[in-house]
């Protein structure tokens, strides 16, 4: 007998194949799934055996421990081998329409006996009849299903005095072989449980009909192959009907009622639970329940899928019929008889597995990490797998699952992260576009210097001796208006050069404390501002006070209104918002005016570029409004728009200074 523990698990996860998608999670009837590293894993000890989770996992990723090779390792030893098959073998081996045929199948895998384990259920059956009429025993739990077994030992252990003290057909079957056969014989169950394999030691192996299959899959036996044979003695009669619905009050000729001392039927992982907590609860007195954990035994993990179970149920009824038709009666008492000294008793203990629950702030505490703040934020969607988000909330705390369960939350946290990628791409690309900028500008400042500087020596002298002669011819002369000119021209030319000292962040800056509100303000009186232009200030600055150099900051703000004010020639609004950041005061003029082409977007701090006529701007006022802004170590950026069909037309220049 296999000794199952955390390390050699009945139930277990195929590492790689899992996708992660909580069906298990949702079909475990006791949560003994954890969420591991992207992972679907199996709580040994808190796993009941049922094998709700390898039936309804679509990749296959739910295994369980393979009885075969031992088995053919019995089959080749020196010992007889005795099988003994569930009689639901009927609902899986439905393309076997004579089972004769199919015993012969099975002894060709090379198995000397075979026999059925329903007569083990006809001597359990008749043990139950006797608790269900005796007056004295006001309720039971049939105890012949283990996964229910497990759930009551495990996570109702007040119910354990409840179950009834009998053993199961199979393991009686064991018992019945081993008299009949001799304690020298190996002896295999075969049937459509997983938990039969952790019930008990009485069987030396125990197998699924899918594992069945692959043995004979192994061996290359077909129905055309074998000669047909029939099972040996002992014969079964109505304990073939185990497996189906109310098959053992079937086979006791009970049939399900609700009167006092009557047996209550609960099949599958939703409605055996409803049972119990009901009969917990006190709802149930002076009731029986007849309880397993699938559907009947003919939907058991062990099966294969896609058979319908109305086809199965009708193989199950078709078969018992026909056995019970050619049974002799007489034969069978008699071997029933012969048994009758087997001890059909059994004693349950309490296995306590239940986790401690949390207190309600700490689910609270869950639920809020999860965004789950108001009665409106519970979806309760179960797509986490669990019934609803408290649920999910108290195994988050039980360490069972994790908050990423929770699909919601999740694509709720994707639309973040997306978002926050989306602005973190835009930031970039306007980081690296100002970078760009930023390296143009500052090559074409070191020009700009270079030129000044070449520029200023001969400037210098041609000023200096224009102002002499000036100075020496008489007004009235012929030439003094053409030496006039030259020194204004001079005047002119070094003014321009002074400008590209100021775009080369050549000079200084003087900063002092100031009210950046009145500053703004004072802006206003520094250009003419026409009738159909209309300014607007919006102020969301807490401390106005700043440190800037006055004279130019006020250059440069004044010359990005004057140039709003001149784009818009039709009129238009000028607005002017001071905000702030942690460490920044932002100023941003905008205007409703023409707008700048995209093409030229990039031109416009470069130093005699202008879209003015050439009698209106030297391209001088942008770059030296950037070196003003860079002289306060601050960042200037600009959106333009000169398409209507885009939206709104106009331009914002937006600077940053620190405070």
């Amino acid at each position: 007998m296999h000794n199952f523990s955390n390390q050699n698990p009945l139930v277990s996860t195929i590492k790689g194949l899992c996708r992660v998608c909580y069906t298990c999670v949702r079909e475990c009837p006791v949560k003994a799934i954890k969420i591991i590293d992207g992972q679907a894993d199996i709580i040994n000890e808190r796993c009941i055996a049922c094998g709700n989770c390898v039936i309804v996992c679509s990749q296959g990723a739910k295994t369980y421990y393979s009885s075969v090779n031992k088995v053919e390792e019995f089959i080749v030893s020196q010992n007889k081998t005795m099988l003994c098959i569930a009689p639901s073998f009927a609902a899986e081996f439905t393309e076997i329409k004579e089972y004769k045929v199919f015993i012969g199948m099975l002894k060709a895998i090379g198995f000397d006996y075979i026999t059925e384990v329903s007569f083990g259920a006809d001597l359990v059956a008749e043990e139950y009849k006797n608790i269900f009429e005796n007056e004295k025993i006001k309720s039971v739990i049939t105890s012949d299903c283990p996964a229910i077994v497990n759930y009551i030992t495990h996570y109702h252990p007040d119910l354990v005095e409840f179950l009834a003290p009998v053993i199961s057909p199979a393991m009686a079957m064991a018992q019945v072989v081993k008299q009949k056969y001799g304690d020298e014989i190996k002896v295999v169950f075969a049937g459509p449980c997983i938990a039969k394999k952790a019930e008990s030691n009485s069987f030396d192996e125990n197998l699924t009909f899918l594992e069945l299959r692959e043995m004979l899959k192994n061996k290359n036996i077909s129905q055309e192959n074998v000669t047909a044979s029939d099972f040996d003695n002992p014969i079964s009669g109505k304990g073939a009907f185990f497996p189906i619905n109310h098959g053992l009050l079937k086979s006791i000729n009970k049939t399900e009622g609700f009167g006092k001392g009557e047996v209550i039927t609960a099949e599958g992982k939703v409605k055996f639970k409803e049972a119990v907590n009901e009969f917990e609860k006190g709802l149930l007195e002076n009731h029986h329940l007849e309880l397993l954990c699938c559907d009947g035994c003919i939907e058991g993990p062990g099966m294969s899928k896609g058979v319908p179970k109305l086809v199965k149920r009708m193989n199950i009824n078709s078969y018992v019929n026909n056995k019970i038709s050619n049974l002799s009666f007489e034969k069978w008492e008699k071997e029933k008889a012969e048994f009758s000294n087997i001890d059909l008793s059994r004693t349950f203990e309490p296995q306590d597995r239940r986790l401690a629950k949390p207190k309600k702030n700490e689910i609270e505490k869950v639920l809020v990490s999860m965004d789950k703040k108001q009665e409106k934020d519970m979806l309760n969607c179960g797509a986490c797998g669990y019934i609803n988000c408290e649920e999910h909330a108290i195994a988050v705390w039980e360490g069972l699952a994790e908050i990423e369960m929770c699909l919601p939350y999740t694509i709720e946290k994707l639309h973040k992260s997306v978002d926050d990628l989306n602005k973190s791409n835009q930031n970039l690309s306007d980081t690296k576009q100002a970078l760009k900028q930023s390296e143009k500008l500052a090559s074409m400042g070191q020009l700009s210097a270079g030129i000044a500087h070449e520029l200023n020596n001969p400037l210098g002298i041609i000023t200096l001796y224009s102002s002499i002669l000036k100075d020496e011819l008489n007004t009235e002369s012929d030439i003094y208006d053409d030496i006039k000119i030259i020194d204004e021209q001079a005047q002119r030319c070094k003014t321009i050069v002074g400008g590209l000292l100021n775009f080369a962040r050549k000079n200084k800056v003087n900063l002092k404390e100031t009210n950046i509100i009145n500053f703004i303000e004072h802006t206003f009186k520094s250009f003419v501002k026409p009738e159909n232009i209309e300014i607007k200030l919006v102020v969301e600055i807490e401390n106005p006070t700043v440190q800037i150099d006055n004279e130019q900051m006020m250059q440069a703000v004044t010359n990005i209104e004057k140039n709003a004010v001149e784009a818009m020639p039709e009129g238009g609004i000028l607005n002017v918002k001071i905000w702030e950041k942690t460490e920044d005061f932002i100023i941003e003029i905008s205007d409703t005016g023409l707008g700048i082409a995209e093409e030229n977007i990039e031109k416009i701090f470069t130093p005699f570029f202008t879209t003015k006529g050439a009698t209106k701007g030297t391209g001088l006022g942008l770059p030296l409004v950037y070196g003003i802004v860079k002289m306060h170590k601050g960042k200037i950026n600009v959106k333009s728009n000169n398409k209507p069909e885009n939206g709104q037309t106009g331009t914002t220049f937006i600077i940053s200074i620190p405070k």
